[in-house]
Order: C-alpha cells, then structure tokens, then sequence
C-alpha cells in the first residue's frame, strides 16, 4: 500500500481507531440504501436512483478512511522534521527544533479550542500533545491561514512515538550544544 512517503524516517498510523467508525457507517449506508429501495418499491425512477446514491455513500466512507491509512504521520530523519497529517484535511510540518516536548496525553478533542492550539483527533480524542517554541504555520481546508504553538494529534501507538520524539529531540539538542572547535574570533 502507497504511504505518500519518500523520504528517510518512520511513519506513524492514526486510522486504526477509526475502523469500527468506518465499518459502522458503512454498514449504515448499506442499511439505508437498501431500506430506502423496499420503501420507494412503488416509484420506478426514484427506486433505481437510490442503489446508485448507497454506492457513491459506502465508497466515500471507504475513501476518508483510505487516506487516512495511506497518509500516515511522518517522521522525517532526512529534514529533521514531523509531519503531522490528518486524512487530505490536514498537513502540517513541524521542524523538531521548533518541539519544546512531546507528551503522551489521551484526551477528547475540545470543540471550541484556545488561539494557537490545534486539534488533530481521531474518534474525537487525541493522544500525544506537543508544545512548540515557536509557532508553525497550519493551512485550513478552505485555506485560513493560522499559527499554533500546541499541537495535539492521535497516534495509534501513542507511547512509541513520544519515545521516539523525545530521542530524536535529545539528538537535536545535543547536536546544538556541541562546542565550537574553533579557538576564537580571528585576529
């Protein structure tokens, strides 16, 4: 199955919550579609339009969950940066330096959310919480531009990609701290 990836690194899934969702609303359509041709028995043109509709509804609920497994979270070791996805509605690109820390912390996904935080949730909850030094950029899906220093996103194996930022922030931090091998200003 084609990820969207091509650079160096790991990737991280988030669709795994969301497949009983997925089979229940499919199921749902299927239900539906067939209750409504029994119901609409009587109307010719209307009984042949409905299999038609159930089709196109079961095949985009199997699509959003298709793009959420194909397009996975990314940790990317070549541009030391994490890309955090949901589905085709969300992209956003966080360079590890800018990660303050990374925590793993199950909660529901707020409605209404604070200036500068972000909400990625799947089933309506998130798992890992990131805190940034510095604002990035996310583009909503009708563009909007926003800046958000807290990210909260849903992993399906939360712990090991907390584990693996923070090792991953460490090797960054340490390659800053580093001293210089030079022995001073010229001259």
């Amino acid at each position: 199955m084609r990820t969207n990836w091509a650079g160096g690194g790991r990737v991280f899934g988030y669709a795994r919550a969301r497949r009983a969702l997925v089979a229940g609303s499919a199921l749902a359509c299927v239900l539906e579609t067939l209750t409504m041709s029994v119901l609409l028995r009587d109307w010719p043109l209307l009984h042949q339009v409905v299999p038609v509709l159930g089709l196109l509804a079961v095949t985009s609920v199997a699509a959003l969950h298709a793009a959420s497994v194909t397009r996975p979270h990314q940790l990317d070791t070549d541009t030391h940066a994490l890309r955090l996805r949901r589905a085709a509605r969300a992209d956003v690109i966080v360079p590890l330096g800018h990660i303050a820390s990374a925590e793993g912390e199950l909660r529901v996904a707020a409605r209404r959310r604070a200036d500068g935080e972000l909400d990625l949730p799947v089933a309506f909850r998130t798992s890992v919480t990131l805190q940034l030094t510095e604002p990035v950029t996310h583009f909503t899906l009708l563009g909007r531009r926003r800046e958000v220093d807290t990210v909260h996103f849903h992993a399906d194996d939360a712990d090991r990609v907390v584990a693996t930022l923070q090792a991953h922030l460490r090797a960054v931090r340490r390659a800053r701290t580093v001293p210089s091998t030079s022995p001073g200003p010229p001259g």
